[in-house]
């Protein structure tokens, strides 16, 4: 008997691998790709048989284990009631670090440190975006890179087009991508849920494909080149003096290094989310913020208390784009170059997933999840083909063990008297 079970769980771990099997040629075993014009198909065999291998070993190991006393064993969350009070103390010494940066002896590892400690508070500054949209209102919103774009490529369009400056394109970009914002809210005021999901994806495709065969406008695939860096006060980061105004370096008398341009991209990245999390946390606590919040809740109970949904849902949508072109803005000048690959759905499930891993509606718990969907691909680059494997594991993770996010616990946004201290 004790054989026959046994032998039901290796048959039953053995269907797994068949159908993981099936369902890896095409999405891991087969590659097309064009090859001087002509479609080829190029097989990768080890993928397959590793794929395989792991479905059936997991799933054995999982039948075996289900049928032992340690399944029964319930693993708890963790509770962070205790550590409430270190919040504060905490995010004053992440500050510090992070405004000390740049200024640390890092050595040849600096542009490596600083260029990655960008890459997360771009993802930061999205996620506080998307959580304006997502978290506080309620929205679901799939397509939240395409305000990404938006303020990308309107940057690289003003300052190629007529010259401005990264500070006179920043405010504009970021209402570009705000008017476009209130434009998709428009149509789908009356939508929820995966009709409202359905919505947003179309919107972010329908923003790629025009990026794409626009060429006339935003050079199709091949995209904007030779988009201008920002300065300090007309002080260009260059080695030499440009347009007959002293570069950094030799206004202050100092020796040229590339790490200067560095240094000052990360510093306008820093306080460009810090007044991002300074704006979405007065936001939340004024009259706007809490009609998001009741919107989340129950729209009907909106209605009724006299919230006009309408503005509610337009509010959210363009000050959620609004922030997401700024991050767009500041894109374009860091690489000095756009083009639509930069823009698929791909980053907004990135961004997305921020947002619900860290506790929707909370502003630390994007922090942390940013940290780790964008350190874990840097940690281990053997595995970068499968971040998405990664980010639907931990998603899966976070709805067994915390459901409601890494960062559950927010701070009331009104409190009827002062609240008491437990016994």
């Amino acid at each position: 008997s004790r054989m026959n079970t046994f032998s039901a769980k290796l048959l039953d771990a053995a269907i797994a691998a068949g159908i993981s099997l099936v369902l890896a040629v095409p999405f891991v075993g087969v590659d097309v790709f064009a090859n001087n014009g002509v479609l080829a198909v190029a097989t990768h065999w080890q993928r397959m048989v590793l794929t395989v291998a792991v479905v059936f070993v997991g799933r054995l190991a999982y039948r075996l284990w289900h049928g032992s006393p340690m399944f029964k064993v319930k693993i708890k969350p963790i509770e962070l009631t205790p550590y409430r009070k270190l919040g504060p103390k905490l995010a004053l010494v992440a500050l510090a670090v992070a405004v000390a940066l740049p200024f640390m002896p890092l050595g040849t590892s600096y542009r490596y440190t600083l260029d990655t400690a960008t890459a997360v508070l771009i993802y930061v500054m999205l996620g506080w975006g998307l959580n304006i949209v997502v978290g506080l209102a309620g929205l679901l919103d799939l397509g939240y890179v395409a305000f990404y774009a938006i303020g990308a490529y309107s940057y690289a369009l003003l300052s190629s087009t007529f010259g401005l400056g990264f500070w006179t394109c920043l405010p504009l970009s970021g209402l570009f991508a705000a008017a476009f914002g209130v434009a998709l809210g428009l149509p789908v005021l009356r939508l929820r849920g995966d009709y409202l999901a359905i919505v947003t994806l179309g919107f972010g495709e329908m923003i790629r494909i025009i990026l794409t065969n626009w060429t006339s406008l935003t050079g199709g695939p091949n995209g904007i080149t030779g988009i201008p860096k920002p300065t300090l006060f007309n002080l260009a980061f260059a080695r030499t003096s440009t347009d007959g105004a002293p570069s950094f370096a030799d206004f202050f008398g100092i020796a040229y290094s590339p790490n200067q341009r560095i240094g000052y991209l990360y510093l306008i990245i820093l306080a460009l989310a810090l007044l991002t999390n300074f704006l979405v946390g007065r936001l939340r606590r004024l009259p706007i913020g809490r009609a998001w919040e009741a919107l989340r809740e129950d729209e009907i109970a909106c209605r009724s208390l006299g919230i006009n949904p309408t503005l509610v849902k337009l509010s959210a949508f363009g000050l959620g784009a609004m922030l997401g072109g700024f991050a767009g803005a500041f894109f374009a000048t860091r690489q000095g170059f756009v083009s639509p690959e930069s823009f698929v759905f791909a980053e907004s499930a990135i961004i997305l997933a921020i947002v619900v891993l860290g506790g929707m509606g909370s502003q630390a718990g994007v922090v942390i999840a940013a940290a780790v969907l964008v350190l874990i691909p840097e940690l281990g680059r053997a595995f970068s083909d499968f971040r998405l494997v990664a980010f639907g594991a931990a998603m899966v993770m976070i709805m067994v063990w915390r459901p409601q996010g890494l960062i559950s616990f927010r701070a009331p946004t009104v409190l009827l008297g002062k609240p008491q201290a437990s016994p």
